[in-house]
């Protein structure tokens, strides 16, 4: 939860050497700090190395819903010295103001780039980087930056889009609420306050515990997560072996324990800035979600053991799927929609068993990429890891590197394949790096536009 308390409380060497990316190891002088203010109040800093390689980083951060809004330009400590001590400048905001900020936040990362432009004269390159939330701001730079930005890396990103997600994080909660607390009233959506919010999270937490008591409680938990699209693999603990049903289970039951109070308090503040409910369920076939999710055998066989009706329960989720968009809170979130619609190249990074922000979200973002015609531009790695954002800075350095050549050469030419990124980052003389191919499941959180609406 640690990671997640932060949140709601954010190839070859050889290759390289051609085009003046070989890796340094020494710094002759302390970066210069820059700061300032926007005029909507989001603050903003940057750092310049001595010997600036002409390459400047925008940096988008993650969901920050605390009252302290300081501005970040790195994604830690490590990284931001991994990458200045390579000649690279980093610059990010504050964005605007705290919590879901998608009105803003694409603009204060463009102002901010302007800010700093100002100060220290245009960048060679300048490259949009984000994590997380940041790593959806990133996704909008990259759609509208391209006079300013010359490529883009969205790390661990909200990339299927803000309604999206919330609409997927509501399918699984109104799983978990009609299977694990039937015929109670639940509130899940409109909520007053965040206290509200986090007496819904207190009732669900409990019913998830209480349901790996017995075999139909876990059953009913392998189908509340795969709606959820929760990983196996947990931080911390040994990945499961694909065979092994009951681990597998037992690890996408820990995951979503994990992050349950973090999205049910996060709906509170995203409803709060879209001014109502932007999600629905009404007329969501449940049996169809939980067949593109991948897992319909490994539901099912844990529904077979443990005697229970699948199909009966899938179609109890169907009939009382109810929930419908307000219109103007709808509108209010499509500030948070990636069109696909690309004005440079992007590097995607996720890792394989990201509980918070399912990987699942890197596959909608190729299709809606493909479907704009920009797939040319599009370039998606993947490492090895279970956890939210869990990189290692040799990742993120290799990540930026690699971008860096792509615009400087034009072209990808396998630049972003996963032998070549591993190979650079275990050049650089960091941590480890686990890059792997990876093929992707199925993201459930598109639908088409609201009934209501239609």
């Amino acid at each position: 939860m640690g990671h997640v308390r932060r949140l709601l409380s954010a190839m070859i060497l050889a290759s390289l050497a051609p085009v003046g990316l070989a890796p340094t190891t020494a710094q002759a002088a302390p970066p210069t700090r820059y700061d300032g203010a926007l005029p909507n109040g989001a603050t903003w800093i940057a750092d310049v190395p001595a010997d600036w390689n002409g390459t400047l980083l925008l940096y988008s951060h993650g969901y920050n819903p605390t009252p302290d809004n300081p501005p970040v330009n790195s994604p830690g400590p490590a990284v931001a010295e991994a990458l200045l001590a390579r000649g690279y400048a980093l610059a990010g905001s504050s964005y605007s103001r705290s919590g879901w900020v998608s009105d803003t936040a694409a603009s204060d990362g463009l102002d901010t780039l302007r800010a700093v432009t100002a100060l220290i004269g245009r960048p060679r390159r300048a490259i949009a980087l984000g994590t997380s939330f940041g790593g959806m701001v990133t996704g909008l730079l990259a759609e509208r930056g391209g006079r300013q930005l010359h490529g883009a890396i969205a790390t661990c990103g909200l990339m299927g889009g803000g309604i999206d997600l919330h609409n997927y994080q509501l399918d699984g909660s109104h799983a978990l609420a009609q299977l694990l607390l039937a015929g109670e009233q639940v509130k899940l959506v409109r909520f007053t306050d965040t206290a509200e919010a986090f007496a819904t999270a207190g009732r669900v937490v409990a019913a998830l515990d209480q349901a790996q008591a017995g075999p139909q409680g876990r059953a009913r938990t392998a189908l509340i997560t795969a709606l959820y699209q929760e990983p196996a693999w947990v931080p911390g603990q040994p990945k499961p072996a694909p065979g092994d049903i009951e681990a597998q289970a037992a690890g996408q039951y820990q995951n979503l324990r994990a992050i349950l109070p973090f999205i049910v308090a996060g709906r509170a503040d995203m409803e709060r800035s879209a001014g109502g409910n932007p999600t629905w369920n009404k007329g969501v076939d449940y049996g169809q979600q939980l067949a593109e999710s991948g897992r319909f055998a490994e539901v099912a066989q844990m529904y077979r053991r443990a005697g229970i009706d699948l199909r009966a329960d899938l179609k109890l989720l169907t009939r009382t799927a109810t929930v419908t968009a307000d219109p103007a809170a709808y509108r209010w979130m499509r500030n948070s929609t990636l069109t696909g619609r690309l004005a440079m190249p992007v590097l995607t990074l996720h890792t394989t068993d990201d509980g918070l922000v399912p990987v699942q979200h890197v596959e909608e973002y190729a299709d809606d990429v493909h479907d704009s015609r920009s797939a040319a531009l599009l370039r998606q790695a993947y490492a090895d890891h279970a956890g939210h954002c869990a990189f290692t800075t040799a990742e993120l350095v290799a990540a930026v590197l690699t971008m860096d050549k792509r615009i400087q050469t034009g072209r990808w030419d396998g630049l972003a394949e996963p032998h070549r990124m591993q190979a650079l980052a275990d050049s650089l003389g960091l941590d480890s790096a686990a890059f792997i191919r990876f093929r992707v499941p199925e993201f459930l959180g598109d639908r088409p536009t609201p009934p209501r609406f239609s």
